[in-house]
């Protein structure tokens, strides 16, 4: 089934339940329960994702509206969304909706757009800042080919697995925080200590995660550490940390100009893992090319330690994308038990 099918001899690919044609010269990033495409101009950008199916509500206006929810809405400030009217073809009723919202004083265009047949439902998603890119959207959407057999063979699921995705970006992977020590400025230059305070959430894709801090002060005389495991979920918006075990403590500097480890101090018998759930949210920043995770939460944790970001009533902490390459090791024989 195709809605306004667009001919050509491009080769299309298949994702889920989904043919479609992905847009050229677009960044691709398979997901646990997508596929996306990323594209960056200068300081315009742009985001597409196709969901893995899901369970339908039954109605192609409540599907639409909780789609719109869980992904679209979710701790952002975004106008009420422009809906189109149902159009239904071969068994599968299709309604797409929009809204604008700012991010760093730039006007960002979402659009959504549901595909159901009363039993399950897919969505495709963008977030642009110039028109050009919901043209791309535009054409993707005329691509696409739905394969209801494919719908009823393949288990459906829910965006509540470990590593489900918000906005089309996975979490499955690291997010880092890293920050320089500095002692000042001086004639406008920042005077760095070569100090530097770590943190790390490494999360797997078998729900399992290690968050890490290690902490090195020019001005301290011990380096601190924090290791800690345990599992993870994601459901909707909402990231669920439960730990296992962890534990944190101080280790002796080896030198005073290196940030190699020294003997083991002592304990840090005031760390206590928490279980937390943070509502969250991913953020694409200006002239960068990579994403940011924002951990809200109503009180601060032990685990994640500074505020970054406080609003008033709100706690946030700020990770960016790490890739693949941790700058945090362990201390030398260091075991969990």
């Amino acid at each position: 089934m195709a809605f306004c099918s667009i001919s050509g001899f491009a080769q299309k690919q298949t994702f889920d339940v989904v043919s479609y044609t992905a847009p050229k010269n677009w960044t691709e990033q398979k997901g646990e329960d997508n596929i996306s495409y990323s594209k960056i101009d200068g300081s315009s950008w742009a985001q597409i994702a196709i969901y893995q199916h899901r369970n339908s509500e039954g109605d192609i206006q409540t599907d639409f509206d909780k789609e719109w929810n869980e992904l679209v809405a979710a701790n952002k400030t975004i106008s009420s969304p422009e809906k189109t009217e149902p159009q239904t073809a071969e068994g599968w009723t299709v309604m797409s909706g929009s809204g604008v919202w700012q991010y760093n004083g730039a006007n960002v265009a979402t659009m959504l757009t549901v595909y159901s047949n009363n039993s399950v439902c897919i969505s495709v998603l963008c977030n642009a800042t110039a028109k050009p890119y919901l043209k791309d959207y535009q054409t993707l959407i005329g691509s696409l080919d739905l394969d209801a057999s494919k719908a009823t063979e393949t288990s459906s699921t829910e965006n509540n697995s470990a590593s489900a995705n918000t906005n089309g970006v996975s979490l499955t992977g690291l997010w880092i925080q890293y920050r320089g020590e500095d002692a000042g400025y001086a004639n406008g230059f920042r005077m760095t200590t070569g100090g530097y305070f770590r943190k790390e959430y490494l999360l797997k894709e078998d729900g399992t995660y290690i968050f890490r801090m290690k902490n090195w002060s020019a001005h301290q005389d011990n380096i601190y550490f924090v290791y800690e495991t345990g599992t993870y979920t994601v459901n909707g918006s909402q990231l669920t940390i439960s730990p296992k075990q962890g534990k944190a403590g101080w280790w002796k500097k080896y030198g005073n100009i290196t940030d190699k480890w020294g003997s083991y101090l002592k304990a840090d018998n005031d760390y206590k893992p928490e279980k937390t759930t943070y509502p969250f949210y991913t953020q694409h920043p200006e002239n960068r090319n990579d994403m940011l995770l924002i951990l809200t939460n109503p009180n601060a944790t032990k685990r994640d330690g500074t505020i970054d970001i406080n609003d008033g009533t709100t706690k946030k902490w700020v990770y960016g994308w790490g890739g693949t390459k941790s700058l945090i090791d362990n201390p030398p024989g260091f075991k969990m038990n």
